[in-house]
């Protein structure tokens, strides 16, 4: 199997910061973990806090600190910082190859989207909070097998709310996904990723009226016939 992993991220038109940040790391005990944080309002005040959010999680993960633990220090962290005064919506993303499972964990009420050969499209929406505001948040953290065909979409508010402003309804991410992966067979970490944006961008003609992050993970059947791990880049400047 190959583990591919995509991410497409835009910021909110006509604002030098885009609020979202996304981190990657190795795990101690093996395996990756994604970290994609939207800090409240938008700009260089939303990078501070969601920058803030993110270290402290990537810091803890990399000294093996559980992902539901470290999300609920990087709550108190903030709260604490902040004053109970600041929320930014957290998500994790692991795959963990001790237990290999995905392991998803939500403080974001946007759904994670999970397709999978056994169940088709379904999502990851239980009530989740934000972090940095409500004292005892937890995380929602739910496990899924490493399995084919797997896919897994991870979204800041920006790809909901896409064309809530132009007169054309807001993007359905969910309807979507459903179209390119059970209609059109689109599985293709990078291809869902670019499209799912490109919608959305399209949706508010091309002037994102908020910051947009997706992240992707997809099991396909492996390509390569080494050992050796690939990423590819692309930073606009």
């Amino acid at each position: 199997m190959e583990v591919q992993f995509a991410v497409a991220k835009i910021g909110k038109y006509a604002t030098s910061e885009s609020g979202d940040t996304l981190e990657m790391i190795e795990r101690p005990h093996g395996g990756l973990s994604f970290v994609l944080v939207d800090g409240q309002r938008s700009g260089k005040s939303a990078k501070a806090i969601s920058n803030l959010v993110a270290r402290k999680e990537i810091q803890l993960l990399s000294e093996g600190v559980r992902d539901g633990a470290a999300a609920r220090a990087a709550h108190d962290y903030l709260y604490t910082y902040r004053g109970g005064k600041v929320s930014a919506t957290l998500n994790m993303l692991s795959v963990d190859m001790e237990t290999k499972t995905f392991v998803v964990s939500r403080n974001n009420d946007s759904p994670v989207i999970v397709y999978t050969a056994a169940n088709g499209l379904y999502l990851l929406d239980e009530p989740s909070r934000a972090v940095g505001v409500h004292r005892n948040t937890k995380p929602v953290i739910t496990e899924i097998p490493i399995l084919p065909g797997t896919i897994l979409v991870v979204f800041t508010d920006g790809l909901r709310h896409a064309g809530s402003l132009s007169g054309r309804g807001s993007y359905d991410p969910v309807a979507a996904a459903h179209r390119m992966i059970c209609d059109e067979g689109i599985v293709a970490a990078r291809d869902l990723a670019d499209t799912l944006l490109a919608e959305a961008n399209e949706m508010d003609n091309g002037r994102p009226r908020d910051d947009i992050s997706v992240l992707v993970v997809s099991v396909q059947p492996g390509k390569q016939k080494d050992d050796v791990r690939r990423m590819d880049v692309s930073l606009p400047i």
